[in-house]
């Protein structure tokens, strides 16, 4: 057996590697592996980048942002599969939430509508709203600020966005560190089911097939070691199915409860695995399809397209200078060509590109592939926005902020 160490953090997104271990798709592809529970996304990169697991389950704007540079030293990152797609809730306390539509599935329905809610929200409050953020380099960052700057709101002058682990921040907003946070399921729900907030929004209704967490390597150890990446890729994308299939959410809701994972009532799991969201204590559920995606429509598919939206939003944001120097080493992070080696063989659908429009499908659509029948999902952000990666400068000239 192969011994691999990769890190996670306790989240409903860290399902397929779970799967891997406790469903035995990791020991029939001959590895003996180690899953390491960390409480911090902090900590998960720091353990990657220093050698104490070999892989991690990482935020995928933190890879590209620890590849560039941002805010710490550079280390080369290499993500060649995805973990899975959306998963993020935002939450007010019900203070704030008071201010909203009284209607919390409808909030979820119409996010423009909700945004500008929002910004009116943040002139009635005692104070500048404090929302919980799980690391600045996140999807929830840049997802959250997409989401409020097309209200009018700053997120740099209008709201305080401080750091803390996601499993900390329910107990946070119940101290009134915090007015509300982002974070991934189960967390998100935590506070609902404990009355403590309301759901606000959640991140597929921003970006419909928005990409989130990864498998990352350390790019050096991953080019050296191409068997053992290739034989865990497919060891994972079998896990992955298993964790898409529906018969499977109750007994995959049990197995991450566990105390070496989340940690929590399987009650508070199951609903971002079956999309059936509670968005305040005693109302009807919201249905959100496409909460979490893990395997169909090739979601473990790592889009260097993606990769660059990503960085679009770091030059939004003044993380970093636009260059085509940075422009391409944040594209090279995610590393589709490593997929199709490892998966090329095995029959699944495979796109016949690695770049592509980013939400311009407002409908499912059949796509070019080079083996079997390969449908995409919508995609589309909520502004109507698309993202052609050839195109930044472009693109980002089209923001009012």
């Amino acid at each position: 057996m192969t011994p691999i160490s990769i890190a996670f953090l306790p989240l409903t997104d860290c399902a397929v590697l779970v799967a891997a271990k406790e469903k035995g798709f990791a020991a029939e592809a001959g590895f003996d592996l180690r899953l390491i529970r960390t409480t911090s996304w902090a900590e998960t990169r720091d353990r990657l980048v220093y050698g104490q697991a070999e892989a991690a389950h990482l935020l995928a704007p933190l890879a590209v942002g620890v590849t560039l540079g941002i805010s710490q030293h550079r280390c080369a990152l290499a993500a060649p599969f995805k973990l899975n797609v959306n998963g993020n809730i935002f939450v007010m306390g019900t203070e704030f939430a008071q201010a909203l539509d009284p209607d919390p599935i409808r909030r979820l329905e119409d996010p423009l509508a909700t945004a500008h809610d929002f910004a009116s929200a943040i002139g009635l409050y005692r104070r500048k709203p404090i929302i919980g953020m799980v690391h600045r380099l996140s999807s929830h960052a840049l997802t959250l600020r997409y989401w409020l700057a097309s209200a009018g709101i700053d997120p740099d002058r209008d709201v305080s966005m401080p750091v803390l682990p996601p499993s900390f921040m329910s107990d946070a907003l119940r101290a009134g560190e915090i007015d509300g946070y982002i974070a991934g399921s189960p967390w998100g729900l935590v506070a609902v089911d404990q009355g403590l907030a309301e759901t606000v929004m959640v991140s597929a209704r921003i970006w419909q097939r928005g990409v989130e967490k990864l498998l990352a390597f350390r790019e050096e150890w991953m080019e050296a070691n191409p068997e053992i990446v290739d034989r865990l890729i497919v060891a994972l994308s079998a896990a992955a199915a298993w964790c898409d299939e529906p018969g499977n959410r109750e007994e995959l809701a049990r197995l991450l409860s566990a105390p070496e994972y989340i940690n929590l009532d399987p009650r508070i799991i199951l609903p971002s695995l079956s999309g059936r969201f509670p968005v305040r204590a005693g109302a009807p559920l919201a249905d959100v399809p496409d909460a979490m995606i893990f395997h169909r429509e090739a979601a473990g598919f790592p889009w260097r397209s993606q990769a660059l939206w990503i960085y679009s939003q770091f030059v939004r944001w003044g993380f970093i200078k636009a260059s085509a120097e940075n422009e391409q080493i944040a594209g090279n992070v995610f590393r589709s060509d490593v997929y199709r080696r490892a998966l090329g063989a095995s029959g699944l659908p495979m796109p016949g590109a690695s770049m592509k429009l980013e939400g311009s499908l407002s409908t499912p659509l059949p796509v070019g592939s080079s083996s079997g029948t390969l449908t995409l999902g919508p995609d589309r952000f909520f502004d109507g926005r698309v993202f052609d990666p050839a195109r930044i400068e472009e693109y980002l000239a089209g923001f009012a902020t």
